[in-house]
């Protein structure tokens, strides 16, 4: 979702633009290159004129249960493309500039009531060993001279993918309920806004290190389902999905959704960025206009 996003932004603002993908597509103004990760094979032209690259690829955190091989392929998609990127660049000596990441707010685990800044120390758990690993693998650009950003993203607000269709579905068929204690913080965000974060970080090199990718003011499950539950004129149910039957569903995934996270998002404002979105109800307001 953020990625076909972002290429339309890109263009529009004057980029020329390249993707690598695992399959042929093919993307209006677009130059489109193959890759592998799993067999390590890259297409080494997909670097010519390039001087920044825009990370987002990896296994979906949600889209199967947490088999001990589905968290390696989590894992190994995020670290052993970032390294395959990197041998590519020493390989060319492609005078790539910037290497602009992806990384999840699941770096700090759960953590309850605090306000998490970048300089937060990581969590436990399994999110937060990915993210952690994910980060290290990305830090090894600095070898390479590169600007290195990561984005922890928080969970995407967009009514064509992200998280909003899978909380908005039980809304929907009137069985709408908050998760857990419903008191653990979302640290959501627009697409819209992690569109133009993404951008900023692109064309503005003061941009350097680990930024939140977070709106100003998270909120909790409950005030997100009760959001949602209102744009689309739904009750919700007074009862909570208790944890243990959460786990009983997803098993060990279920963290994805009781996990608490505050993310502080005060270093990318004081780097000039501008929310278009600062409140959840205007995230609602226009996704479901």
């Amino acid at each position: 979702m953020i990625g076909k996003k972002l290429i339309a932004e890109l263009l529009q603002h004057g980029h020329h633009v390249s993707i690598l993908t695992r399959k042929p597509v093919k993307i209006k103004d677009v130059q489109v290159f193959l890759w592998n990760i799993e067999k390590g094979e890259i297409d080494h032209s997909c670097l010519q004129g390039i001087d920044t690259i825009v990370h987002l690829a990896g296994a979906g955190i949600a889209d199967q249960k947490w088999t001990k091989e589905r968290k390696k392929q989590i894992i190994d998609s995020r670290v052993d493309s970032t390294s395959l990127i990197y041998k590519a660049i020493r390989e060319t000596g492609s005078p790539v500039q910037s290497f602009i990441s992806s990384s999840a707010s699941g770096y700090y685990g759960d953590r309850q009531d605090e306000i998490l800044l970048e300089t937060s120390p990581p969590g436990n758990g399994f999110l937060a060993e990915c993210c952690i690993l994910w980060e290290n693998a990305v830090d090894a650009g600095a070898q390479l001279n590169l600007r290195i950003v990561k984005i922890r993203t928080g969970f995407v607000l967009g009514k064509s993918g992200g998280g909003l269709p899978s909380l908005a579905k039980p809304i929907q068929m009137f069985a709408g309920a908050a998760l857990g204690s419903g008191k653990q913080w979302i640290p959501w965000i627009h697409v819209d806004d992690i569109v133009a974060m993404y951008i900023s970080a692109i064309e503005n090199d003061s941009y350097n290190g680990v930024y939140n990718g977070s709106a100003p003011y998270p909120v909790t499950n409950d005030t997100l389902t009760k959001s949602v539950a209102r744009k689309l004129k739904r009750p919700v149910w007074p009862i909570n999905v208790p944890e243990m039957v959460l786990e009983m569903i997803l098993g060990k995934m279920s963290l994805v959704v009781t996990t608490s996270t505050n993310l502080s998002a005060q270093k990318v404002l004081d780097n000039g960025f501008k929310f278009k979105y600062v409140y959840v109800e205007d995230a609602l307001n226009e996704i479901y206009k």
